[in-house]
Protein backbone atom coordinates (compact mmCIF):
# COMPACT_ATOMS: atom_id res chain seq x y z
CA UNK A 1 0.00 0.00 0.00
CA UNK A 2 1.40 3.56 -0.76
CA UNK A 3 -0.37 6.90 -0.62
CA UNK A 4 1.33 9.98 -1.83
CA UNK A 5 0.39 13.27 0.81
CA UNK A 6 2.51 15.61 -0.94
CA UNK A 7 4.98 16.25 -3.59
CA UNK A 8 7.69 15.35 -0.61
CA UNK A 9 5.87 12.94 1.28
CA UNK A 10 4.71 9.19 0.70
CA UNK A 11 2.69 7.07 3.57
CA UNK A 12 3.65 3.54 2.50
CA UNK A 13 3.22 -0.11 3.95
CA UNK A 14 6.37 -1.25 6.47
CA UNK A 15 8.60 -3.54 5.72
CA UNK A 16 10.93 -5.52 7.58
CA UNK A 17 14.10 -3.75 6.78
CA UNK A 18 12.53 -0.44 8.41
CA UNK A 19 12.98 -2.16 11.50
CA UNK A 20 16.67 -0.56 12.18
CA UNK A 21 16.00 2.84 11.11
CA UNK A 22 12.98 2.67 12.73
CA UNK A 23 14.34 2.15 16.06
CA UNK A 24 17.16 4.86 15.53
CA UNK A 25 14.67 7.32 15.18
CA UNK A 26 12.92 6.82 18.07
CA UNK A 27 15.97 6.13 19.92
CA UNK A 28 16.72 9.61 19.00
CA UNK A 29 13.37 11.35 19.26
CA UNK A 30 12.69 9.40 22.51
CA UNK A 31 12.22 11.83 24.96
CA UNK A 32 10.13 13.49 22.35
CA UNK A 33 7.74 11.02 21.27
CA UNK A 34 7.39 10.01 25.02
CA UNK A 35 6.16 13.22 26.32
CA UNK A 36 3.01 12.13 24.58
CA UNK A 37 3.49 8.05 23.51
CA UNK A 38 2.71 5.20 25.65
CA UNK A 39 4.56 2.70 23.69
CA UNK A 40 7.71 3.98 23.83
CA UNK A 41 9.83 2.71 27.03
CA UNK A 42 8.73 -0.58 25.25
CA UNK A 43 10.83 -0.22 22.27
CA UNK A 44 14.30 -1.57 23.38
CA UNK A 45 15.90 -3.07 20.94
CA UNK A 46 15.20 -2.93 16.92
CA UNK A 47 13.21 -6.67 17.03
CA UNK A 48 10.35 -4.93 19.43
CA UNK A 49 10.03 -2.45 15.82
CA UNK A 50 10.31 -5.72 13.73
CA UNK A 51 7.92 -7.78 15.87
CA UNK A 52 5.31 -4.32 15.55
CA UNK A 53 6.09 -4.70 11.47
CA UNK A 54 4.90 -7.92 11.45
CA UNK A 55 1.56 -7.25 13.71
CA UNK A 56 0.75 -4.07 11.19
CA UNK A 57 1.70 -6.66 8.10
CA UNK A 58 -0.99 -8.99 9.85
CA UNK A 59 -3.78 -6.35 10.92
CA UNK A 60 -3.50 -4.65 7.29
CA UNK A 61 -4.62 -8.07 5.53
CA UNK A 62 -7.15 -8.89 8.40
CA UNK A 63 -8.56 -5.17 7.68
CA UNK A 64 -8.53 -4.00 11.08
CA UNK A 65 -5.86 -1.20 10.99
CA UNK A 66 -3.75 0.37 8.35
CA UNK A 67 -0.65 2.00 9.92
CA UNK A 68 1.69 2.81 7.32
CA UNK A 69 5.63 4.66 7.70
CA UNK A 70 5.77 8.30 6.23
CA UNK A 71 8.76 8.97 4.41
CA UNK A 72 9.68 12.73 3.59
CA UNK A 73 11.80 13.50 1.12
CA UNK A 74 13.34 10.14 1.07
CA UNK A 75 14.10 10.34 4.70
CA UNK A 76 12.36 8.09 7.06
CA UNK A 77 9.90 10.84 9.45
CA UNK A 78 7.28 8.88 11.38
CA UNK A 79 4.31 6.47 11.46
CA UNK A 80 0.59 7.64 10.77
CA UNK A 81 -2.04 4.92 9.28
CA UNK A 82 -5.62 4.10 10.84
CA UNK A 83 -4.66 2.78 14.18
CA UNK A 84 -8.32 0.56 13.92
CA UNK A 85 -10.66 0.39 11.41
CA UNK A 86 -14.27 -1.46 11.85
CA UNK A 87 -15.92 -2.52 9.61
CA UNK A 88 -19.09 -3.45 10.66
CA UNK A 89 -19.28 0.55 11.78
CA UNK A 90 -17.60 1.74 8.58
CA UNK A 91 -15.06 4.13 11.13
CA UNK A 92 -11.76 4.01 11.61
CA UNK A 93 -9.54 6.10 14.41
CA UNK A 94 -5.98 7.58 12.65
CA UNK A 95 -3.15 8.11 15.17
CA UNK A 96 0.18 9.51 14.36
CA UNK A 97 3.57 10.76 14.87
CA UNK A 98 6.37 12.44 13.57
CA UNK A 99 10.03 13.02 14.22
CA UNK A 100 10.74 15.88 16.26
CA UNK A 101 12.38 17.92 13.62
CA UNK A 102 10.13 17.40 11.28
CA UNK A 103 7.43 18.93 13.18
CA UNK A 104 5.84 22.46 12.10
CA UNK A 105 6.05 21.93 8.43
CA UNK A 106 2.50 20.70 7.55
CA UNK A 107 3.63 17.04 7.22
CA UNK A 108 1.58 15.45 9.68
CA UNK A 109 -1.38 17.40 7.88
CA UNK A 110 -0.86 16.23 4.56
CA UNK A 111 -0.47 12.82 5.61
CA UNK A 112 -4.10 12.94 7.50
CA UNK A 113 -5.41 14.59 4.24
CA UNK A 114 -4.52 11.66 1.91
CA UNK A 115 -5.62 9.43 5.06
CA UNK A 116 -8.72 10.94 5.29
CA UNK A 117 -9.77 10.35 0.94
CA UNK A 118 -8.59 7.12 1.08
CA UNK A 119 -10.50 6.29 4.35
CA UNK A 120 -13.57 7.84 3.18
CA UNK A 121 -13.26 7.20 -0.77
CA UNK A 122 -11.56 4.00 -0.87
CA UNK A 123 -12.04 1.67 2.41
CA UNK A 124 -15.80 3.57 2.34
CA UNK A 125 -15.93 4.70 6.09
CA UNK A 126 -18.01 7.00 7.20
CA UNK A 127 -16.95 8.05 10.18
CA UNK A 128 -12.83 8.79 10.93
CA UNK A 129 -11.66 9.87 14.78
CA UNK A 130 -8.44 11.29 16.45
CA UNK A 131 -7.78 11.09 19.87
CA UNK A 132 -5.02 13.30 21.63
CA UNK A 133 -4.04 14.27 24.98
CA UNK A 134 -5.84 17.73 26.08
CA UNK A 135 -1.88 19.34 26.13
CA UNK A 136 -0.71 18.06 23.31
CA UNK A 137 -1.91 21.53 21.19
CA UNK A 138 0.41 20.05 17.45
CA UNK A 139 -1.60 16.94 17.44
CA UNK A 140 -4.76 18.30 18.19
CA UNK A 141 -3.82 21.08 15.88
CA UNK A 142 -3.95 18.87 13.10
CA UNK A 143 -7.89 17.49 13.53
CA UNK A 144 -8.75 21.24 13.74
CA UNK A 145 -6.78 22.41 10.76
CA UNK A 146 -8.63 19.59 9.05
CA UNK A 147 -11.74 20.10 10.04
CA UNK A 148 -12.58 17.84 12.38
CA UNK A 149 -15.58 18.22 14.88
CA UNK A 150 -14.54 18.23 19.21
CA UNK A 151 -16.87 15.45 20.72
CA UNK A 152 -15.63 16.45 23.92
CA UNK A 153 -12.87 14.88 26.50
CA UNK A 154 -12.21 11.78 27.49
CA UNK A 155 -11.05 12.31 31.41
CA UNK A 156 -8.45 10.26 32.57
CA UNK A 157 -8.54 8.43 29.27
CA UNK A 158 -4.62 7.11 28.82
CA UNK A 159 -2.32 6.11 30.65
CA UNK A 160 1.00 7.70 30.46
CA UNK A 161 4.01 5.82 32.22
CA UNK A 162 2.90 7.63 35.63
CA UNK A 163 0.00 9.90 35.20
CA UNK A 164 -3.34 9.73 33.37
CA UNK A 165 -4.15 11.98 30.47
CA UNK A 166 -7.41 13.49 29.19
CA UNK A 167 -7.94 12.66 25.80
CA UNK A 168 -9.59 14.94 23.52
CA UNK A 169 -11.79 13.43 20.46
CA UNK A 170 -12.61 14.24 17.01
CA UNK A 171 -14.47 13.10 14.43
CA UNK A 172 -15.04 13.85 10.72
CA UNK A 173 -17.74 12.30 9.29
CA UNK A 174 -18.01 11.77 5.30
CA UNK A 175 -21.22 14.15 4.92
CA UNK A 176 -19.19 16.70 7.05
CA UNK A 177 -17.23 19.41 4.48
CA UNK A 178 -13.53 17.91 3.90
CA UNK A 179 -10.39 19.28 3.70
CA UNK A 180 -9.06 20.82 0.45
CA UNK A 181 -7.24 18.81 -1.83
CA UNK A 182 -3.45 19.50 -1.92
Amino acid sequence: MQLRADERTVLRSPVEADAAPMFALIGRDRAHLRRWLGWVDGVREAADIAAFIRGVQSREIEGTSLELVIEHGGELAGVSGFRSLEAANRCGEIGYWLREDFGGRGIMTSCCRALLRHGFESLGLNRIAVAAAVENRRSRAVAERLGFQLEGVRRDGEWLYDHFVDLAVYSLLRRDPQPPRA
